[in-house]
């Protein structure tokens, strides 16, 4: 086994997951404006968790806190080593802010063991500890020893360090008053390394970063990722064949992996690791601004699924903020806004840092804005019209419900047909998600990417409208109904929503240059659903042979116009690789420890009597 260490990688992986680091200069210089200490914040159970605090050389006036924890490092170290820009945008940092940065327990300088996504203890006792109690105790030491802090503070942080602040929420402490989880994860068993149960491959080398623990405080990496000598990510995984056979890479040092492998399902074990269920017996009291992109291909489940459980069960300020981006693209500004070969329009990430991020902190923190907070609850940007969009919840309920059917010729019907269609699905010649020879090490682009290649397959299913007439408006999650048949016991089954653009479309800049708008087929929303769970993710159940079977499966929302000429289609695979690991096709209690033999072409059905479900803001007279 070849291993490599590569600070170069570490630094694109923290831009990727922490993108504020990635910020482009400008002339304002944090040293001149800003003093910089290292603390070791002591915990209740005494480990000591390090923290470095930005605090204003004008001490004329008081200050809010604006703490993010990390496991993704704290650095620079060192008290005369200075970050390029702090907090959560440029705004805030030159109005004034104090902010903190920590290492959580077990990452680099801090003291004590990591656990991946720390399961929450609601009564805790004693010394018992959690990712709410370390914060409790943060910011109870924060308030009572950092000079000119105004008594609130505010939590924030994109990706894992969202899911910390998240977790702030559960923490109790009175001077929490504002938080902003961003592209937070709600459920490891539905956000990054899992989608319905199916396994995300594509992930796998970020294995590395959460997998491996270190002895003793650090300011170098400590763990290492594995060296694969291809750039072809597809080949790659498909010549290791079985998951079983990636081992050689991590051991049984890399603590992540034997849990993958250990729990496939969404038993105890995951079940506790997930931070939504815990809002159904909390009241949340700090203001809560939650962020996420609608091309976001790592958490797009968490923002969601957060907002909803918050609105559902407490009464405090709680809004949302949704734009055409990827994983963390809102806190850069490249002036055009792009995913993939789209464009979707200029300054979009400024418009959210100054009118949205900065106004809701300052309005909590330093209560700048004494009435009452002029914005949206719900601030969800049209990624068809390019344009923003208010509403007064997420989704909103002011909607036309409507059900199509796959229906005959490969278009929908308003009715269910005794239509089939059939198609064979070969573990040995998966299905493409992107049509790119590249390797990544977190995939982005094919969030929007041009899905005509996977149309063109024989195991690809495709139904279609007529081009239409009018716009469509298409808001909220989309439910797909199948209903499914198979030759074999197992089996996945992909659901893809997509605009597909006229044939006089221009491009984009952003089109890469072997690409044509002309005819893209953008997908605007994709899931796949893992068969054996289609009854529940505790308790896997095989297929019966040659049996209607329903498999049902929620695409998060969206806020979509299909324009006058364009198409909606809808694509059902049952590969999607390498995002998802292969489905065997033979029932294995244990897809992480099946064999080669197990992975066998199956022939699977599906019956005009499967649908999607969505909700339109149209007129009931719109037809399909």
């Amino acid at each position: 086994m070849k291993i490599f260490k590569c600070p170069l990688f570490t630094i694109l992986f923290l831009f990727i997951l922490h993108p504020v680091l990635a910020q482009n200069e400008t002339e304002y210089a944090v040293k001149e404006h800003y003093n910089k200490i290292e603390v070791d914040i002591p915990m209740r159970d005494g480990v000591k968790l390090h923290t470095t605090i930005y605090s204003p050389k004008d001490t004329s006036q008081e200050y809010p806190i604006l703490m993010q924890r990390t496991p993704y490092s704290s650095r620079p170290y060192g008290e005369d080593q200075f970050r390029s820009k702090i907090g959560p945008n440029e705004i805030l940092m030159k109005e004034g802010n104090i902010i903190v940065y920590q290492d959580v327990r077990g990452r680099w300088m801090s003291e004590g063991k990591y656990d991946n996504m720390r399961a929450y203890i609601p009564n805790k006792k004693g010394k018992d500890i959690d990712e709410a109690s370390d914060t409790y105790d943060t910011i109870e030491w924060l308030v009572n020893n950092v000079e000119n802090n105004n008594g609130k503070v505010g939590t924030w942080g994109i990706s894992y360090p969202g899911f910390y602040a998240t977790y702030s929420l559960l923490s109790g402490h009175p001077a929490l008053k504002a938080a902003s989880p961003q592209a937070s994860i709600g459920d490891f068993f539905f956000d990054d390394f899992h989608h319905n149960g199916a396994y995300l491959l594509s992930y796998w080398r970020a294995t590395a970063v959460f997998g491996y623990q270190h002895d003793k405080p650090t300011d170098s990496s400590w763990y290492e990722f594995p060296k694969l000598g291809t750039e072809d990510q597809y080949q790659f995984f498909l010549d290791n064949g079985p998951l079983s056979n990636l081992d050689k890479y991590y051991k049984e040092d890399n603590e992540f992996w034997q849990q993958l492998k250990e729990h496939p399902n969404y038993d105890d074990f995951w079940q506790k690791r997930g931070i939504v269920q815990h809002f159904k017996n909390t009241k949340i009291k700090p203001a809560v601004m939650i962020v996420g992109g609608l091309f976001d291909a790592e958490d797009l489940y968490g923002p969601f699924a957060i907002y909803k459980n918050i609105e559902e069960n407490s009464d405090n300020y709680n809004s949302i903020v949704f734009g055409p981006w990827s994983h963390g693209d809102w806190a850069r500004e490249n002036g055009r806004q792009g995913v993939g070969n789209v464009y979707f329009g200029d300054s979009i990430s400024t418009h959210f840092q100054r009118d949205y991020e900065t106004e809701f902190f300052n309005h909590f923190l330093k209560d700048k804005t004494p009435n009452e907070l002029d914005l949206a609850e719900a601030h969800i940007y049209d990624t068809g019209l390019r344009q923003w969009d208010n509403y007064t919840e997420w989704p909103p309920k002011d909607t036309t419900s409507r059900t199509w059917y796959l229906g005959n010729g490969q278009g929908f019907t308003e009715e269910p047909t005794d239509n089939k269609e059939e198609y064979v699905s070969d573990p040995e010649k998966p299905v493409s998600y992107n049509n790119e020879i590249k390797m990544v090490f977190t995939p982005r682009e094919y969030m929007t990417g041009d899905q005509r290649f996977a149309a063109r397959r024989p195991d690809v299913l495709v139904f279609e409208t007529e081009v239409l007439e009018e716009d469509m408006k298409i808001v909220g999650p989309i439910e797909a109904m199948l209903k499914v048949a198979t030759t074999g016991t197992a089996g996945d089954f992909v659901v893809k929503v997509i605009d597909v653009y006229p044939p006089d479309a221009e491009n984009y800049e952003e089109t890469m240059p072997h690409l044509k708008m002309s005819n893209y087929h953008m997908m605007v929303r994709s899931e796949v659903m893992r068969g054996r769970f289609r009854n529940g993710f505790e308790n896997p159940q095989p297929f019966e042979p040659n049996t209607k079977t329903d498999v049902n499966i929620t695409l998060q929302g969206i806020n979509h116009t299909f324009k006058k000429g364009h198409k909606l289609q809808v694509q059902v695979q049952s590969t999607w690789f390498p995002l998802i690991d292969r489905n065997p096709q033979t029932y294995v209690d244990n897809i992480f420890e099946a064999e080669e033999e197990d992975f066998q072409k199956q022939t699977h059905t599906v019956y005009g009597e499967s649908a999607i479900k969505f909700n339109v803001l149209e007129d009931k007279k719109d037809e399909i």
